[in-house]
């Protein structure tokens, strides 16, 4: 029995002098290995399709990047309207995609498939909202917000301007919604 556990034991290593040791292992250990390198062949597969899914929806995304998000409802007409919740902290971190006629919104931008998505065709008002300070940042943020006629609010934050003022311009121009009186008030509190 003995003779036959030594038989399924493989080893390798330099048989010199040299200082340099044998390595042995079973049959069992050699098979663990065998198939933690098919798991990682495989997770090296999944990585590479996501990266061809990233790079092919920002090829032929108008935009794309990462905003801070929330959504609230708006009121219908005879309800009360929401509560007030400016002091609560729900902005999410999202990958959103403006592609074709859709605005998608990912968790991360290596995601293969969307959380959410909105048609443009949906929109019905876009504009920006009043810039914040946060307390423990002395950093400003800039928001815009999305309607759609089913009601739902996107609220959108961002500490690059830049970025907000390219979302909303382009949707405006997308949803065929021109400018808005809120978007007029802040290009005009911007030129003084």
């Amino acid at each position: 029995m003995l003779n036959l556990f030594n038989l399924k034991r493989l080893s390798w290593g330099n048989d010199t002098d040299d200082g340099k040791q044998k390595v042995a292992l079973s049959a069992t250990q050699v098979e663990s290995i065998r198939s933690e390198l098919a798991d990682l062949e495989e997770r090296e597969a999944h990585l590479k399709a996501r990266l061809e899914h990233i790079d092919e929806i920002l090829r032929s995304a108008r935009l794309s990047g990462y905003l801070q998000m929330r959504t609230r409802w708006t009121a219908l007409p005879g309800e009360p309207a929401p509560l007030d919740d400016s002091e609560v902290d729900d902005w999410l971190p999202r990958f959103v995609v403006l592609q074709g006629t859709c605005i998608f919104l990912y968790f991360v931008s290596t995601d293969l498939s969307p959380q959410d998505s909105t048609l443009l065709s949906d929109v019905v008002e876009v504009g920006h909202m009043p810039c914040h300070t946060q307390e423990d940042d002395d950093a400003a943020r800039y928001h815009f917000y999305i309607v759609t006629r089913q009601g739902l609010r996107y609220e959108c934050s961002s500490a690059s301007k830049l970025q907000v003022d390219a979302w909303v311009a382009t949707l405006q121009d997308e949803c065929k919604l021109g400018s808005d009186s809120t978007t007029l008030d802040h290009l005009s509190d911007t030129s003084k």
